[in-house]
């Protein structure tokens, strides 16, 4: 136990002489900054797009089991690990010792990949959605979409654990850290990039391609016979999901490329990198977990108006016992109203 406990005070690319890092104030300012900001938007986002699923029954459909899944995959960083990073930064060194570092490593390993994994369910839910109708209910109806969440979740944990063998996951003084160790074991992570992130966003990439052809071929009236009728709604959350998709992987692509290039050579390569650019692609990627329930909200006018009607609830302290969304489009059938069609058709995400 003493020796891992002495692990945490190193990172294999430092010299324990190096810990703890002198910076500017500035620095450690900033950081906290961006990640109390990120921390504040992913716990009051997520928690809105869930709450907006289980308030709305009309919003409780296959696609959106796997967009609450990965709000879940969000919600875990912003609950447990990124707190003691941020108490790490005040403090200019992990004093809260092995345990806590280890369970931190690890739920943000799993907050990670559950989140690429959630994202290529996604990505295949919405190309079965679109470009096999005729197969999509037997394929997503209420029970097996539950097992494939299972699954994924299931998958995510097998994912993760290989890192207490390896022992990968260690404090870095540079990102103030409990984290993935990139030159722990070269072949341990250029397998993590391959198969955790290079690998779904092939497969990401192959379904929404798939889908935008689909969708060129409808617009131009192509074989139109053959084509299964493509709503304007289907296209707005179908773009909705594909700019999810194109954050996170903007996001988390810059720390992936950089680990890969460690992991060709660590004794090398390791010195070469900025340690700005190190420090930048960890907490942009750290960003992206408060992204995506702000991209439902702007994107998808069905959670933008949940969000609307639980604020306002919140307002009205109707929350816990509210006057369900459901409730207020039947009584308002009743009335004549602008917003009666607009409230009709409400489809998975």
């Amino acid at each position: 136990m003493k020796i891992n406990e002495s692990r945490l005070m190193n990172i294999s690319s430092l010299k324990p002489s190096e810990f703890p890092l002198s910076r500017p104030p500035w620095v450690s300012t900033t950081l906290g900054s961006v990640l109390i900001f990120t921390i504040i938007i992913d716990i009051l986002g997520n928690l809105l797009l869930i709450l907006s699923v289980y308030r709305n029954k009309k919003l409780r459909n296959a696609g959106n089991t796997f967009v609450v899944s990965l709000a879940v995959a969000d919600l875990l960083v912003a609950i447990y690990p990124y707190p003691l990073v941020l108490t790490s930064i005040f403090h200019n060194g992990w004093n809260l010792g092995f345990v806590h570092c280890q369970v931190s490593g690890f739920l943000m390993g799993l907050s990670v990949v559950g989140s690429i994994f959630n994202i290529t369910a996604i990505a295949i839910n919405r190309y079965c959605y679109i470009c096999h109708s005729l197969k999509y209910s037997k394929l997503y109806c209420k029970k097996n979409s539950l097992c494939y969440v299972l699954l994924i979740w299931i998958l995510t944990v097998v994912a993760i654990v290989p890192n207490f063998y390896v022992d990968s996951l260690q404090y870095d003084p540079r990102v103030y850290s409990c984290t993935f160790t990139q030159s722990a074991s070269s072949a341990y992570t250029i397998a993590v990039v391959s198969f955790h992130f290079l690998l779904p966003i092939l497969i990401v990439t192959y379904c929404y391609l798939r889908i935008w052809i689909l969708v060129i071929q409808v617009r131009k009236r192509v074989k139109p016979e053959l084509r299964p009728k493509i709503t304007p709604h289907d296209i707005r959350n179908f773009v909705t999901m594909f700019v999810v998709f194109v954050l996170f992987a903007v996001c988390w692509a810059p720390l992936n490329f950089i680990g890969l290039a460690v992991a060709a050579d660590p004794e090398r390569v390791a010195p070469l990198i900025p340690e700005w650019l190190f420090v930048s692609s960890y907490f942009v990627a750290y960003f992206n977990s408060c992204l995506n329930a702000i991209i439902y909200g702007l994107l998808n006018q069905n959670f933008r108006r949940e969000y609307k009607r639980i604020i306002v609830s919140f307002c009205t302290a109707k929350v816990v016992f509210p006057e369900s969304s459901n409730e207020v489009v039947d009584r308002n059938k009743s009335k004549p109203s602008l917003l009666l069609t607009n409230n009709q058709k409400i489809e998975s995400v």
